[in-house]
């Protein structure tokens, strides 16, 4: 049986692997299918097609885009993405900047106590255009300020402490139109993680295709629940680890094997897409 992981990240933006990494672990693991969804950005693709096509391993072009609904923070994974495309290329190239002007404020604030950290030594550690809070404690620990990532953010980085800085946000609701624009499926990320259900209806509503229903912070019961709401809305249901590297411990990808039928379905929604805009 053939199986994907369709939430993974590498150093284009907060993953410690790189493209050729990535592929290699998940070779090792026994995935068929796998889809890059760095955070606002899609550098990486290029080269984990190429990664991919070595090894003989299906890839799908992704995104994870940061947005907002109702207050809630939402990521929205665009599939399948045409990373060519020139409205995507200038909307990410925006987001990509408040990232970056993030780490200045974020840096500042840390100064401000007292924490000696230099912004400079972020984006060296960084070394992509779509730099986080990943980043920013990483170097904390490189440069010895604080004794580990968790401690990182404990102290300083998670919401509501001393240097966090909120995220500049589009809409969800505009997230899923850019997707489409750029030829794309548009998959709510991690629902279970939002703790706001009221919003899937909305995103329906304007046309999102599908619901990561298994994630490495789902339990059975919620994948479950999930499961259901897609029957429901007659949503397209994905699902990955959400692979980071070794940046939060043990590499994830393989933790969730989506079974391939699911592939099937995103590839046939693909085309069915695909030829109604061409219809039109």
């Amino acid at each position: 049986m053939k199986f994907a992981d369709l939430h993974l990240h590498t150093q284009f933006s907060d993953g410690t692997f790189t493209p050729e990494e990535l592929v290699l672990h998940a070779q090792k693991g026994g995935l068929s299918c796998i889809a890059l969804t760095d955070h606002d950005t899609v550098e990486g693709c290029a080269r984990t097609a190429a990664a991919c096509a070595a090894v003989k391993m299906e890839f799908i072009t992704g995104a994870e885009l940061t947005a907002e609904h109702q207050d809630t923070e939402v990521h929205i994974i665009g599939y399948f993405l045409d990373t060519q495309n020139p409205a995507l290329l200038a909307r990410i190239a925006t987001f990509q900047a408040v990232r970056q002007n993030r780490i200045h404020e974020m840096v500042a604030a840390l100064n401000k106590m007292g924490i000696p950290l230099k912004v400079e030594s972020v984006f060296a550690l960084a070394n992509c255009r779509s730099p986080g809070r990943p980043h920013v404690a990483r170097a904390l620990v490189k440069e010895k300020l604080v004794g580990s990532l968790d401690e990182a953010f404990e102290r300083f980085l998670k919401k509501n402490r001393p240097a966090w800085v909120p995220k500049t946000k589009m809409s969800a609701l505009e997230s899923v139109d850019l997707i489409h624009q750029a030829g794309g499926l548009a998959v709510m990320a991690h629902p279970g993680l939002n703790h706001n259900d009221d919003i899937i209806p909305d995103l329906v509503a304007v046309g999102l295709d599908g619901i990561e229903c298994f994630h490495t912070k789902h339990s059975t019961s919620m994948s479950e629940h999930y499961l259901e709401i897609a029957e429901k809305h007659d949503l397209l249901v994905t699902g990955g680890s959400d692979c980071h590297g070794y940046s939060k411990g043990r590499p994830l990808i393989g933790t969730v094997r989506l079974p391939y039928d699911h592939i099937e379905r995103l590839n046939a929604a693909r085309k069915a897409a695909n030829e109604a805009r061409a219809a039109k």
